[in-house]
């Protein structure tokens, strides 16, 4: 019995120093901005994110993809304010698509960087309608 709790004593212990280097670690705004891009990327209905212009001048001329497009990020010691810019898709329901990037973005965010999430604000910056434009013409096309 003596053995066993030697062991779990030595498990409490290693957990108290994990948790004491994880105070060191500084996650930059950038991290967490593409992290949630990437969150945001995968949501349906979304069909873009709205970012300033200067941003997809150097996506084009670069030819990267800018994953923290759109989003702005504010951390402030364990806690993070993320907003969030986007296009959603024609015929989307807009508040299920706000919904459900808020879900995702907390939960990407905090099991990745283990940051607490205390906002995720969504602002819809547009509808894209070039969806609706290729459906109506096939289904045109199709009669």
């Amino acid at each position: 019995m003596n053995e066993e709790n030697k062991e779990n004593e030595e498990i409490v212990e290693l957990d108290n120093e994990i948790k004491t280097e994880n105070d060191g670690i500084k996650i930059s705004d950038d991290v967490v901005a593409v992290i949630a891009g990437v969150a945001v990327s995968e949501v349906p209905g979304v069909a873009g994110m709205a970012g300033r212009f200067a941003g997809g001048i150097s996506e084009v001329l670069s030819g990267k993809k800018n994953l923290a497009k759109g989003i702005k990020v504010e951390v402030e010691g364990n806690d993070t304010k993320i907003d969030v810019n986007i296009i959603v898709e024609y015929g989307s329901r807009i508040p299920d698509v706000a919904f459900e990037i808020q879900n995702r973005v907390k939960k990407a965010v905090e099991s990745m960087t283990g940051l607490n999430v205390e906002e995720v604000n969504v602002h819809v910056q547009g509808v894209d309608t070039d969806t609706a434009k290729e459906e109506t013409s096939t289904e045109n096309s199709e009669e």
